[in-house]
C-alpha cells in the first residue's frame, strides 16, 4: 500500500498505550541499563516487571528513574527529559549533562525506547522534525540514543493522525539515524525490521494479518 492509497483515519484498533508498553517491558531483559525517549516511551516506566532488575537512564541526568508521579510525589527537582514529574528508586543518582550524554554515546544502554514519525524497512529512523516549520522541530539527544544504544526499541501509532502508515518503504521525513532501529512496538502489534520489509512477530489481538498489511506501506513479511 502506497502513503497516498492509505486510509484516511487513525488506526485506534488493537493495543491501548499501557499495553504496548507492557508488551516491550516483556522483551527488556533482566538486569538492563534502559532510556525512555519522550513521548509514549515513558508509559514503560510504569509497565516494568517487579520480578526485573532494570535501571531507567533519562537523558536529563537520572540513573535509577522510577514511574509516573502521583500529584502526592510531585517535586519539580524530579523530572524527566519531557519535564513530566517521575519518581526515583533506591539508590538513585543524579549527574551532570555532560556525564549523561557520555553514558548515552559511550554505549553503555542495553535498550533506548524511542519515539517515531517514521520507520523505514531498513531500519532508519526519522523522529525529530516532519518539516512542518510551524512547529519547531528539536532533535534532543534522539541521534545519541538512536546510534549509541545496543537495542533500539520503536514505540508509536501504526499510523499518524491522517491514517497514513507509519512503517515505510522510506522515510520521507528528515532522519534521525540510518538503520539503527531492531523492532517496533504499535497498537496493531510487534514488527521485526527486515530489511525487505517488516517480519511480524506478534499482532494485538482482533488484528489479523490482512488488516495490518492494509494499514502498513512497507511490506509485511
Amino acid at each position: 500500500m502506497t502513503q497516498t492509497d492509505a486510509p484516511q483515519t487513525q488506526t485506534t484498533r488493537g493495543w491501548s498505550r499501557a499495553e504496548i508498553a507492557a508488551r516491550i517491558a516483556a522483551d527488556i531483559t533482566d538486569g538492563s541499563y534502559v532510556n525512555l525517549g519522550i513521548g509514549m516511551p515513558t508509559a514503560v516506566g510504569d509497565a516494568l516487571p517487579d520480578d526485573k532488575e532494570i535501571v531507567l537512564h533519562s537523558e536529563n541526568g537520572i540513573i535509577g528513574m522510577g514511574g509516573y508521579a502521583t500529584t502526592e510525589q510531585e517535586d519539580p527537582d524530579i523530572i524527566n527529559a519531557g519535564k513530566e514529574f517521575v519518581t526515583l528508586v533506591t539508590g538513585a543518582s543524579y549527574v551532570h549533562h555532560t556525564d549523561s550524554f557520555m553514558i548515552m554515546r559511550g554505549g553503555h544502554l542495553d535498550f533506548s525506547v524511542l519515539g517515531a514519525f517514521e520507520v523505514s524497512m531498513a531500519g532508519d529512523l526519522a523522529n525529530w522534525s516532519t518539516g512542518d516549520m510551524s512547529r519547531l522541530p528539536g532533535v534532543g539527544g534522539a541521534m545519541d540514543l538512536a546510534v549509541g544504544a545496543k537495542k533500539v526499541y520503536v514505540m508509536m501509532n501504526h499510523t499518524d493522525a491522517q491514517g497514513r502508515s507509519k512503517l515505510v518503504t522510506g522515510c520521507r521525513f528528515p532522519l534521525t539515524a540510518v538503520n539503527v532501529v531492531d523492532r517496533v512496538y504499535t497498537n496493531l502489534g510487534v514488527f521485526e525490521v527486515a530489511g525487505d520489509g517488516f517480519r511480524v512477530v506478534e499482532l494485538a489481538p482482533g488484528i489479523d494479518e490482512a488488516y495490518a498489511a492494509e494499514h502498513t506501506d512497507a511490506p509485511l513479511v
